[in-house]
């Protein structure tokens, strides 16, 4: 892969964002808009794409909604979360159902597709704040859940489909993005003040082992993360601007700039699943671009554009 320098990168992304056209939007790593300046409160995190396609992220407008984005970048409410409950990570199951960290009350919230009805569908007790989740294939729940207060005393938690929840790990760094590999034998969490990303062993009853460091980040923080179909992963760079792609050997393979500096999250959606979403905290947005490959949840259906 040819490097292409810094100024070059920059001048392209502004180009794009400004263009906003479909050249740009057909060039893969270029970020242009997708949802403008504002739209979403600080708090924007947790974007998923449903199984209507559209994209779904907390905190549109005021904390504690959650936003539906369409094709074209509108954005509406899909539904107001409880009295005191506010989203952070959003993960959709198999059967369409919608799984939200509720970080204030500690849960792990469930709505039903059809109805929109909200539930609990697991409390972590003595849980800091339940931030980020990871949905393996088996329909497993894991979630990371920083001490903001304590860099240093971060948990890891695994939700079973009974709702049932365990705490895989304590004393880490400040927990934050997680992801589970495609093949769900790996899971990978990453400690934002740390800038580590660790790897997992997973076994077919979600018991983690080998546990290693897979990348270590010289500066800047972390947030979220997801996978692709290979097992590449794309983790936002809170405060550097850029999506890091990092390969499951522990390579980084790429930086994709973005117009904010600090990127929250990171999804996979569109048409062939090859769309990244990222939400951003400085600017209340949503950026997208197109990957070279889908995202995990897609399967392989789309193996044979790759």
């Amino acid at each position: 892969m040819i490097a292409c320098p810094v100024s070059l990168k920059q001048t392209i992304v502004a180009l794009c964002l400004s263009a906003a056209g479909s050249a740009c939007a057909a060039t893969p790593f270029v970020a242009r808009d997708h949802v403008d300046d504002g739209v979403f409160t600080t708090g924007i995190e947790g974007p998923a794409t449903g199984a209507d396609g559209a994209l779904y992220v907390v905190n549109l407008g005021k904390d504690g909604t959650i936003g539906r984005v369409d094709n074209s970048g509108k954005a509406e409410t899909f539904l107001t979360l409880p009295e005191g409950s506010i989203g952070n990570g959003i993960r959709f199951g198999a059967d369409g159902s919608m799984f939200i960290a509720d970080y204030p009350r500690h849960n792990i919230l469930k709505v039903d597709p059809v109805t929109r009805v909200v539930s609990v569908f697991a409390h972590l007790p003595g849980a800091h704040q339940p931030n980020d989740i990871a949905l393996a294939p088996n329909g497993t729940l894991y979630a990371s859940d920083p001490d903001w207060a304590k860099p240093d005393n971060g948990q890891l938690w695994r939700i079973d489909r009974d709702g049932s929840v365990h705490l895989l790990e304590s004393g880490m760094g400040t927990t934050n993005g997680i992801e589970v590999s495609p093949d769900g034998r790996h899971l990978y969490v990453n400690e934002s003040v740390q800038r580590n990303v660790w790897a997992y062993d997973l076994d077919a009853e979600g018991t983690l082992s080998n546990k290693r460091l897979l990348i270590r980040f010289d500066d800047h923080g972390m947030d979220g993360m997801r996978s692709d179909a290979d097992g590449n992963l794309y983790i936002a760079r809170y405060d550097a601007g850029v999506v890091a792609v990092v390969s499951p050997q522990g390579e980084l393979l790429r930086e994709v700039p973005l117009k904010g500096r600090k990127p929250t999250n990171v999804a996979f959606g569109g048409a062939d699943g090859r769309q990244v979403f990222v939400t951003l905290q400085d600017r209340g947005a949503v950026e997208t671009f197109q990957a070279d490959r889908p995202g995990r949840e897609y399967g392989l259906q789309h193996a044979s554009h790759r």
